[in-house]
């Protein structure tokens, strides 16, 4: 028998424990309340491009888990090229489009492990924690979740790096995660990367307000 494939055949070399998902964060707004979203995703994506730096510099895998739209003949950087072009959340993709050293997967519903490879392309990586983000709170994001829970994975929310139509909304499917995914749900400041070395990121507060507030991820 063949020998057993260790890197997806040279298509996924990096190992992690950690990984952050960007969760349908590539999209084209074209839905009804879209503009109510929309008032919430823009600062969040701030926020979530500084989180994805700091991801990337700790060497934790980055990848995309996007919705296909119902364009089963579509293909990822065609997908961004549209909502780039036509979206009405063009600054928001422009922001947070991906990078070569970036994964994808698309996914054809609600949750980024249905019809996907995206439990195949985690167990590669070795992964054990997911970073969740991304559009929507309460549908995508908390059906990913859910069903990253119901396959072991633990979890962080950060809750500043999700939205929903309404804050209301929001913090209800937070809340959900929290009770009953056991996720973390703290903000993104306070999780705290530690480089290939181990060393802990320079971050702006004391070490003892550190040490009692934040998340260190390996």
């Amino acid at each position: 028998m063949p020998e057993k494939n260790i890197d997806l055949h040279g298509s996924a070399p990096d190992k992690h424990r950690f990984a952050l998902l960007l969760i349908d964060v590539i999209n084209d707004f074209d839905f009804p309340e879209a503009d109510q979203l929309l008032k919430h995703a823009r600062p969040m994506a701030q926020i979530l491009l500084r989180l994805k730096r700091r991801a990337q510099k700790a060497g934790v895998p980055v990848i995309y888990v996007n919705d296909n739209f119902g364009q089963w003949k579509s293909d990822f950087r065609s997908t961004v090229d549209h909502c780039l072009m036509q979206g009405r959340g063009r600054d928001v993709v422009k922001l947070l489009q991906p990078e070569e050293s970036d994964y994808f997967v698309l996914k054809p519903k609600h949750s980024g492990f249905f019809s996907t490879t995206l439990e195949t392309l985690l167990r590669y990586l070795e992964t054990q924690t997911l970073i969740l983000t991304g559009i929507a709170g309460n549908f995508c994001v908390l059906f990913t979740a859910n069903d990253a829970y119901m396959r072991d994975f633990n979890l962080l929310v950060p809750s500043d790096c999700t939205v929903s139509n309404t804050k209301k909304e929001n913090d209800l499917a937070l809340r959900l995660m929290k009770k009953f995914l056991k996720a973390d749900t703290r903000s993104s400041s306070r999780i705290v990367f530690r480089d290939s070395k181990g060393k802990l990121e320079q971050r702006s507060r004391s070490r003892r307000t550190m040490a009692h507030s934040n998340v260190s991820i390996r």
